[in-house]
């Protein structure tokens, strides 16, 4: 950004001051320049620096969330949202380790990804370099902050980061923790941005900042994505809710089946990742439906299904067209019966959102058959679909579960946030 760009943006409109969304994000494209001469080595640096300021401010990162905790009790909030929310030593302590396992992998930014000679005497060179700003929308997961930051910095990118309102008092503290570890190191505090303005109207205008962001990426459930989806100018990279379904295949093991079954729904049925509705053979459900619907039923999962479902599970309730299209993020579960593989992948196109899919069963031929046809980020075959994960991946922290074709896919670690431009060297060549 041109420092008339930066004077444009930060101008005074009709006697108002620029926002607060508006003026962090000025500052944050300041630092991307500067972000971008940054080495490796400074970089992981600030990594481990961060990591080190979150385990020794553990004691008030605690206490800030809780602040948060007790304001959505207060309001209702679900247990399953609480949980999602809530930080403890251990869960502090698992995110920094995860900032020092993005430090640990390599850097994917000053790559040469292709070199052309031309016949004229160019040399052109195709090299791997940060997006630039990125806005990233989301919900109320604190350890979002810290993942995005971390995956963020560790590309040379400076971000911008508007979380919910739930975890307003976290998300700040987190903020002042991570900026007051930068101000140590080499980089650039402002390259990380936390937006405190915790009203619709401030999401709104980070869709709209041409010029500023270079794209945004939404992180949460339906509603948020499809907002931001439908109404930024701004380039978007789309992250899916997940309705993720589990199809148990007529040949299944019953016991692989059963833990696979329950690992995916009640291991943190509060992420995108778990299971919404389980599929099963007919010949599957006549053998092994009864006992599976019984682990789940003792551990408090509250079953719906079809009219097949409801005929050998009496405790289920009727399932609606909307409960299939539904991400609960909770401890309900779908059943739908099927006749074969061609009415499961019928009712996963029509239902999933492109996320993570999976099946169980040890005939090859229907796992290859599903592995290639189900149009999904993951496809699984006899494992969990709990997986979907940056850190499960390899990737160290992630940045979100991308379900759209374009530029990246699937979890989305540190080369999902980079882009390429050309480099040409010349010897006084000119196009006749």
């Amino acid at each position: 950004m041109s420092d008339t760009q930066l004077n444009h943006s930060t101008d005074k409109v009709a006697g108002t001051s620029p926002s607060e969304v508006r003026l962090k994000a000025a500052a944050a494209g300041q630092a991307a320049r500067l972000m971008a001469a940054r080495t490796t080595e400074e970089k992981n640096a600030a990594l481990v620096a961060m990591a080190n300021a979150l385990n020794a401010e553990a004691a008030s990162l605690i206490a800030a969330n809780q602040e948060d905790l007790e304001r959505g009790r207060e309001n209702g909030t679900s247990e399953s949202l609480l949980d999602r929310l809530m930080l403890n030593e251990e869960r502090i302590a698992s995110i920094a380790e995860a900032l020092r396992l993005v430090a640990d992998l390599p850097d994917p930014t000053g790559n040469v990804v292709e070199t052309i000679e031309r016949p004229n005497g160019l040399r052109i060179e195709k090299v791997s370099v940060p997006l630039g700003v990125i806005g990233i929308v989301y919900e109320a997961r604190p350890n979002v902050t810290v993942d995005a930051a971390a995956l963020c910095l560790k590309t040379g990118n400076a971000v911008v980061l508007r979380g919910g309102s739930a975890a307003l008092s976290t998300n700040k503290r987190i903020a002042q923790v991570l900026r007051g570890a930068l101000a140590q190191t080499t980089l650039p505090p402002d390259a990380l941005q936390v937006i405190e303005d915790a009203s619709r109207a401030s999401v709104d205008e980070m869709l709209k900042l041409n010029g500023l962001l270079d794209v945004i990426i939404p992180r949460g459930g339906r509603s948020l994505i499809d907002n931001v989806v439908r109404n930024a100018t701004v380039p978007v990279i789309e992250t899916g809710a997940g309705v993720c379904h589990t199809y148990i295949d007529a040949s299944a093991d019953a016991a692989m089946a059963e833990a696979i079954a329950l690992n995916a729904k009640v291991q943190r049925p509060s992420v995108c990742n778990s299971m919404e509705t389980l599929i099963v053979h007919e010949d599957f459900a006549k053998r092994g439906l009864r006992p599976l619907a019984d682990s789940l039923l003792s551990r408090s999962v509250e079953l719906r299904g079809d009219e097949r479902t409801l005929a050998l599970v009496a405790e289920a309730k009727p399932a609606s067209e909307e409960d299939y299209a539904t991400e609960y993020n909770d401890y309900i579960l779908n059943i739908k019966i099927v006749d074969n593989l061609d009415e499961a992948a019928a009712h996963i196109a029509r239902f999933g959102t492109k996320h993570s899919e999976c099946i169980v069963t040890e005939n090859e031929e229907q796992a290859v058959r599903f592995l290639n046809e189900i149009d999904a980020a993951a496809v699984y075959h006899n494992a969990s679909t709990r997986f979907t994960d940056g850190f499960e991946f390899g990737f160290g922290a992630e940045i979100g579960i991308s379900t759209q074709k374009l530029h990246a896919r699937g979890p989305m670690g540190l080369p999902a946030l980079t882009s390429t431009k050309y480099r040409i060297y010349g010897s006084g060549q000119i196009r006749g």
